[in-house]
């Protein structure tokens, strides 16, 4: 079947609210771990993940960095405006860009009492940063379908937009997430590794990677890198519609470099593990964009993305991994760039033959999500096993709980 006539009923188990992690555990690699492969199911601790993972095998972890995206402004009347920054505005080519921005920028956002906010209306607010007075001020431009576009101006201009972001807003925490944003926050929903701003949510599954586990991986020459996938708010989206063609998947911010690719083909075939669903969807959009070089090799940059469909129309094109990650590195030879930015909005439910990835490291994710769709997809009918084994032993669910490692079942 294919996967747009899915049921999303047909994705639903009992999440009790008490299962649902409110805080990270104290050490981040305490976590549970539950370990599924050939059918079997066992359970450890992520400390020892490197024992469930063979030799030679490569991690591919998303280097993404969760930004301070809530900006909260006072309204003269005394009432309160919420900004939730999502994305950069479509004139700036990405997410790098935008956070770059000084003086002012445009950011697609989520605006909590926006009913009390009259477009063009300018909302200040006074903040101070190594000593220095700014004014940061909102302007409220347009509304659209699903968010707002606010422009976001400060004076003195100097620091960036990522700058301002950092000493003024607030981590997002995840909706189901019922609590206010405490300090710890800021260091535990960041992973270890977080390297380039631009994520409204944390990838999730790597939260519970240390340098320890770092080191055991490194001494069994386990090789890990790394993909850069900006999380957007719609990771959180509710899958309303009866069936998945009804339902308009978020597409995210991808940033490859080349040098990923090329670990991927020197191995296309090797246990290749993502380590988070955003890792997993974007190495197997890798794929995809690869296929689309072997069909049109001098496609222009702008039209090498991918829609939430596509994948799926061009399964008729049988190539090999190796063939499409191949053509890829030739057309960012030919383009003369060492790093592919786009955006991918592949959904990945089962219906989906996985290219490139093995297994999956994630945690336990909420009913009837896209997220639990991916799961599936790996898995087959194996993740209702996996999701209540977890349940009845104690398992700690959503961004803040345990995880798994999940090898795809095999055909």
């Amino acid at each position: 079947m294919h996967p747009k006539y899915l049921s999303i009923n047909d994705f639903s188990y009992s999440l009790p609210e008490e299962r649902i992690a409110s805080y990270p555990l104290a050490e981040r690699d305490a976590s549970k771990l539950l370990v599924f492969q050939n059918g079997t199911i066992k359970d450890d601790t992520y400390r020892n993940i490197a024992t469930h993972i063979p030799a030679g095998s490569l991690l591919i972890f998303n280097n993404t960095k969760v930004v301070e995206a809530r900006l909260v402004f006072q309204k003269p009347t005394g009432g309160q405006i919420e900004i939730f920054c999502l994305e950069p505005h479509e004139q700036y080519p990405d997410i790098t860009t935008g956070m770059l921005q000084q003086k002012k920028v445009q950011w697609l956002c989520l605006v909590g009492g926006a009913s009390k906010w009259k477009k063009g209306q300018v909302l200040e607010k006074k903040i101070t940063i190594t000593g220095k007075e700014i004014i940061l001020s909102a302007n409220y431009v347009e509304k659209r379908a699903d968010c707002f576009v606010i422009e976001l101006s400060w004076s003195p201009g100097t620091l960036s937009f990522a700058e301002i972001l950092h000493y003024t807003g607030a981590i997002p925490l995840p909706p189901y997430i019922k609590r206010a944003v405490e300090s710890d926050d800021a260091g535990r929903y960041q992973t270890i590794y977080a390297h380039f701003d631009g994520s409204v949510a944390a990838p999730t599954a790597g939260l519970h990677f240390t340098n320890y586990i770092f080191r055991q991986l490194e001494e069994k020459n386990i090789k890990k890198d790394f993909v850069t996938l900006h999380v957007g708010a719609g990771t959180f989206k509710p899958v309303k519609a009866a069936i998945m063609e009804e339902h308009e998947m978020h597409a995210e911010f991808i940033d490859i470099n080349k040098s990923l690719i090329e670990n991927l083909v020197t191995n296309p075939d090797g246990n290749i593990i993502a380590v988070g669903t955003t890792s997993l969807r974007t190495i197997e959009s890798l794929y995809w964009l690869g296929v689309k070089t072997v069909i049109d090799p001098a496609i222009h940059p702008s039209a090498l993305s991918l829609t939430q469909w596509e994948a799926y129309e061009l399964s008729e094109h049988n190539i090999p991994a190796k063939d499409a990650l191949t053509a890829l590195l030739k057309w960012m030879e030919q383009n003369n760039t060492d790093r592919l930015l786009t955006k991918t909005q592949i959904i990945i439910a089962p219906g989906y033959t996985l290219r490139i990835t093995k297994a999956l490291i994630t945690n336990f994710h909420q009913p009837q999500s896209t997220l639990l769709l991916l799961v599936a997809a790996l898995t087959g009918d194996e993740w209702r096993n996996i999701y209540d084994h977890a349940l009845k032993y104690d398992y700690r669910f959503l961004s803040y709980g345990d995880g798994s490692l999940l090898w795809a079942v095999q055909d």
